[in-house]
């Protein structure tokens, strides 16, 4: 084992650890992140406005209240794209210590410049379809192209500067000017290139060489696991998985939950099964690694009275932060990080959830998602968030059982060498 150990710590770590460092990969991340509030707001009015009890639907249309309802939820959940574009520039610029409002407010304005306007009686207006999560792969091209040219030109003095006297609210702004001509002016002749040779908008050119092949890797369970295992495998050597592999395969989830949500709204069959929701509340049911089924083992063992005092101190911490879907107690407590122990359970018992609801959701016991929970919402009520039925609570309860029964054998297998520890039969360093 130790072996094995020095092997992650001396070969995979360093790598895993500059994925988890990158810059670009950060920016996706902290961008999309910004959006969250929105698309947990947004669901929040869908939750309200088709909750499923009978009739409800149909009362809220008869009293007038249903319409405001659906556009509660199209003015937030569908503004994601709009977010994102200004969030990913922002956060790629502040990285390289370069002011971020500028950089935003210049890659959300070269946003709204690549983006067809439909022209109405009303005057030209953007389609809500590309500020929400179909603008998400353009938001995030431009982000980072933006906030890389934004913070090049800052860093290398080109830039309108004034005297110091000038306040510095002023002086930030007229230090955008330059980058930000540059910038909108270089996206303008993209869209006005694209419009005249009469080619595809660039939203829709994203969505091809970009939402094509992270389709074929997220929009089917074979390629889900995989992306599932990678998760664990960064989790495992130490760093935060989330943030390397859902700064990739996030954006067409979400852009898949958008696509369930109009469905329904508009009263069509929803079509995807492997969206945010799902991954959040279906798959990572306490985080990472599935590891609710882990703290709820630890808790079983902690009521017993020949328990290690190790697993006694540890089940308190763990198991409510657990339920909670927040692991990192568990991660570095236990710890799961590099404990060899308990690498099977933590790359296997994802993939279960991900084949056990995909085969749930498939042939029709589950409802597919449709709205977004906090991640911090618990099983149970979240899987009836998130489905708008009482079978995605059942669903959780189900993966639950899968993953604590997984985790059973290694768990005890822990404590075991926990009291040969703590007997003196084992040295502290080889538990």
């Amino acid at each position: 084992m130790n072996k094995v150990n020095n092997f992650l710590e001396s070969k995979l770590l360093p790598i895993a650890a500059k994925l988890g460092a990158n810059k670009f990969l950060v920016a996706i991340r902290d961008g999309i992140t910004l959006a969250m509030p929105l698309i947990i707001i947004g669901s929040l009015f869908m939750v309200i406005a088709s909750f499923p009890i009978p009739g409800w639907e149909t009362w809220l249309g008869d009293v007038g209240v249903a319409g405001y309802l659906w556009k509660g939820t199209d003015s937030s959940f569908g503004l994601i794209g709009l977010v994102a574009s200004f969030g990913i520039a922002y956060s790629l610029t502040k990285q390289y210590e370069v002011d971020g409002i500028g950089s935003g407010l210049v890659s959300l304005a070269a946003f709204i410049t690549v983006t067809l306007f439909l022209a109405s009686d009303a005057g030209a207006g953007m389609p809500t379809a590309y500020m929400g999560a179909k603008g998400l792969f353009i938001a995030i091209i431009l982000g980072l192209v933006n906030g890389y040219v934004y913070q090049w030109f800052i860093n290398h003095n080109i830039q309108i500067k004034l005297p110091d006297t000038v306040p510095p609210a002023v002086a930030k702004s007229f230090s955008a000017i330059i980058p930000g001509a540059v910038i909108i002016t270089f996206w303008l002749i993209v869209y006005g290139v694209l419009d005249t040779l009469v080619l595809p908008n660039l939203h829709d050119i994203a969505q091809v060489v970009l939402g094509g092949p992270l389709g074929l890797l997220g929009n089917n369970v074979f390629g889900t696991v995989l992306v599932v295992g990678l998760n664990s495998l960064f989790w495992f050597v130490g760093i935060h998985g989330g943030n390397v592999v859902n700064s990739v395969m996030q954006p067409l989830w979400i852009a898949n939950l958008d696509e369930n949500r109009a469905a329904y709204q508009a009263g069509e069959a929803l079509e995807h099964i492997f969206t945010v929701s799902f991954m959040d509340n279906m798959v990572y049911l306490g985080g990472g690694g599935a590891t609710l089924g882990l703290v709820l083992v630890l808790g079983y063992l902690a009521r017993k009275k020949k328990t290690s005092q190790q697993t006694k101190v540890l089940a308190p911490i763990t198991v409510v932060p657990g339920i909670f879907n927040i692991n990192e107690p568990t991660m570095f407590g236990v710890p799961v990080v590099l404990n060899v122990m308990l690498f099977v359970p933590f790359v296997i018992a994802p993939m279960i959830n991900v084949v056990v609801a995909y085969l749930a959701m498939s042939s029709g016991l589950v409802p597919l998602t449709r709205t977004a929970a906090s991640w911090t919402m618990p099983p149970i009520i979240s899987g009836f968030l998130v489905t708008g039925s009482i079978s995605g609570s059942i669903l959780q309860i189900v993966l639950i059982v899968l993953d604590v029964l997984l985790y059973l054998p290694f768990i005890l297998a822990v404590e075991k060498r926990f009291k040969a520890q703590e007997l003196g039969k084992l040295p502290l360093e080889e538990a």
